[in-house]
């Protein structure tokens, strides 16, 4: 396929994306082309998987609005943001499953102007972000795409886990509330009927799922905060809080107060 055609493509594209729709005479106006080569074209997209409808009230071509995303103004602080995260963050599984946040990424990149992408490209090779050790979870891509499915739809699970705490194996039907990715893993979050109370429960240890036709409701007034709350990761404990106040030497005293540790946390310098 040469260069014209492949720009011609990607006119006929935009064209199809935006707005209500065109005929065949104006898509090949707008393309410079043919009506002959317009209706090749549109054959030659629709082998490509691209869905146009054509209209027969109105007698237009279009591409349905939920298959491709319209197109986003985005400033360059914007775009440099987007592409620093979804690169670094979905690149060697620094958190696992993100690898379509880093093909976004691309997409986003090769729609910048050229001078603008040149910029962003350069900027963004200046930013690193460092993520701890992750668990990369191999083959639980599938389990962790039925979380998200059933937490979005309110659709309960029964799940098989191996459990640290009961150092078994165990079943449970599960109503999750939030998926969750903390420090090193993901994790979801919700009722358990073995535990008879809102548990947590590693992605990584869970070995079988089914997806049952029971719907939920998340009890009103759940949050993540109140459930977790003052927990330093995401084993809330049942018993009292106590104020503990730990002194340090002042070669590392800086360094300490310079990171907030906990959210009930204060630091003060003497």
């Amino acid at each position: 396929m040469n260069l014209s055609r492949i720009t011609r493509l990607l006119t006929l594209l935009r064209h199809l994306q935006a707005g209500r729709g065109h005929n065949a005479n104006s898509l090949a106006q707008a393309c410079g082309a043919s009506r002959r080569t317009i209706f090749r074209d549109l054959e030659t997209l629709r082998a490509a998987g691209i869905p146009i409808e054509f209209d027969d009230e109105l007698e237009r071509y279009h591409i349905p609005t939920t298959f491709l995303l319209p197109p986003t103004n985005f400033s360059g602080e914007e775009a440099l943001a987007v592409i620093v995260l979804c690169h670094e963050l979905g690149t060697l599984g620094r958190i696992p499953y993100y690898e379509a946040a880093r093909r976004a990424a691309l997409k986003l990149e090769s729609s910048l102007p050229a001078s603008l992408r040149d910029q962003m490209r350069s900027l963004a090779r200046a930013i690193r972000i460092r993520v701890g050790q992750v668990s990369p979870f191999p083959g639980q891509k599938d389990i962790y795409q039925q979380f998200i499915d059933a937490a979005s739809r309110r659709r309960s699970l029964r799940i098989r886990y191996q459990s640290l705490s009961e150092w078994k194996e165990i079943r449970t039907k599960l109503c999750p509330y939030q998926v969750m990715f903390s420090r090193q893993s993901w994790y979801v979050i919700g009722r358990s009927s073995y535990h008879r109370a809102t548990h947590t429960f590693s992605v990584g240890r869970v070995t079988q799922v089914e997806v049952l036709n029971d719907t939920f409701k998340i009890p009103r007034g759940f949050s993540i905060e109140r459930y977790l709350r003052n927990a330093w990761h995401l084993d809330p404990e049942s018993g009292p809080d106590w104020r503990v106040t730990v002194r340090f030497q002042k070669k590392v005293a800086t360094n300490v107060a310079e990171v907030e540790w906990h959210t009930s946390a204060s630091t003060r310098l003497d």
